[in-house]
């Protein structure tokens, strides 16, 4: 596992060249998209491997949950309707907690992880060759999931939950306790990875106000968060087909995990959808809520508000790990962010070269980038850090994102010119050179 990780986060993290375009033949000569495909495979199977063990090893038949199964996303509610700003995380008492200190020896079984590779090869089939939305970009995202959720800290014995940790050496209990529950909780954990392997699946590289423009079917039927409610329907529906089916049994075993599961995906993968400013204003006052720093009442809070406010900061924080994960290249090394960046500029250009954009982003990309870092990117990753789970991640994400900008506002015009360049070169060596701009399309 650790080869395939390390040689996952090369190939989300390395530059272009002559290795892309030989297909990047990997360990026992996997191509890029089969390297990650296995990557993500073995991320998942740990977490399964830990929900199951969470469950005392029991993995029965869940056919008396199809009713259930089939009720969801098809009772006539659209995803953005499903939102729900608290979502109750299972609670686990300390000694289930102290059991589960040591490595698991639970494994799920061929069947079970024959199907996992079968779904996720599925989905990466699934993405479209986008230049930015693609399903190396949903690995990079999930790799990013991964180290935060990693890091979560144990403030009373200063430990970070990592491959530097040893797992006996962390207390679960304590550990539990910072995080909200999102550690104690391996379901929890399975399906913030999950979303982010998903997320932009079958992406159409341009935004939704453009689809909305165009009036698509999926605008038609979504009128919001148009892609992304489209990738967790795609998603869900193929994951209760019925040849999944022992691969749901080690996700869930009862109503209840069946359904936070499914909440959990429609919270995350709906917090990636950062443009829509009547939600972004909804979550920052549920941020605000959830970790204002005004004193409370003099009174001791009740159990059951106790449980609740860890429930509203746990779900609030998983929406802002998956978003800082979403823009993860931000807060990288300038490396990583100027390939990212450059990948996006490409989609976003060849979407205005085909009529399906209304400004030329080359016009306005170097101010925009300065802006995007003051406005979203530097603010966020100060909430990572303002709300004390990630340690040491949140740190290094503030300061690379810090970093970026500064160096982004003394290259990033020349930068530009060189990707305008790129994009000139790439499409006259694969195709004929494109008509000027195409006339505008009319519904």
């Amino acid at each position: 596992m650790e080869t395939l990780e390390e040689g996952a986060e090369t190939e989300t993290s390395s530059d272009r060249g002559g290795e892309e375009e030989s297909g990047f033949l990997g360990v026992g000569g996997m191509n890029r998209t089969e390297r990650l495909v296995e990557w993500n495979v073995e991320v998942l199977t740990f977490l399964l491997e830990q929900i199951v063990e969470s469950r005392q090893g029991v993995v029965n038949q869940i056919s008396s949950l199809s009713n259930v199964e089939h009720s969801i996303g098809s009772s006539g509610k659209t995803v953005l309707e499903e939102f729900t700003p608290i979502i109750q995380l299972k609670r686990f008492e300390s000694e289930e907690l102290e059991q589960r200190q040591g490595r698991t020896t639970i494994h799920i079984g061929e069947e079970a992880k024959s199907q996992l590779r079968h779904y996720i090869s599925t989905i990466a089939g699934m993405y479209p060759e986008n230049a930015f939305h693609n399903f190396e970009h949903a690995s990079h995202v999930t790799a990013s999931v991964k180290k935060l959720l990693a890091r979560i800290v144990n403030i009373s014995e200063g430990n970070i939950l990592g491959a530097s940790t040893p797992i006996e050496s962390v207390d679960l209990v304590d550990l539990a306790g910072h995080s909200y529950g999102i550690t104690s909780d391996p379901l929890t954990q399975f399906a913030v990875v999950f979303s982010a392997i998903i997320h932009d699946v079958d992406h159409p590289g341009v935004p939704n106000t453009q689809l909305l423009k165009e009036n698509t079917r999926c605008a038609q039927i979504y009128k919001k968060s148009i892609a992304e409610q489209k990738s967790v329907d795609i998603a869900w529906d193929m994951l209760m087909e019925d040849e999944y089916a022992a691969l749901r049994a080690c996700i869930y075993q009862s109503e209840g995990d069946l359904r936070r599961f499914r909440q959990l995906i429609v919270n995350t993968v709906l917090a990636t959808d950062i443009v829509d400013r009547e939600l972004q204003a909804l979550r920052k006052a549920r941020w605000e809520t959830a970790f204002s720093n005004v004193a409370s009442s003099a009174a001791e809070p009740s159990d059951h508000d106790r449980v609740k406010s860890d429930d509203r900061k746990a779900t609030i924080v998983i929406e802002h790990l998956i978003q800082a994960s979403d823009v993860s290249h931000t807060m990288q090394h300038w490396r990583v962010y100027k390939k990212w960046n450059e990948r996006f500029f490409l989609e976003c250009y060849r979407a205005y070269r085909e009529g399906r954009a209304d400004c030329d982003p080359s016009t306005n990309w170097y101010k925009g980038e300065i802006g995007f870092f003051d406005y979203y990117v530097i603010p966020l990753a100060k909430k990572l850090q303002s709300c004390g789970v990630f340690g040491v991640s949140s740190h290094e994400y503030l300061n690379y994102a810090t970093a970026n900008r500064e160096e982004w506002v003394r290259e990033g015009e020349a930068l530009v010119q060189q990707f305008l360049s790129a994009f000139n070169e790439e499409n006259a060596r694969v195709a004929a050179p494109l008509d000027p701009i195409v006339e505008k399309r009319h519904d």
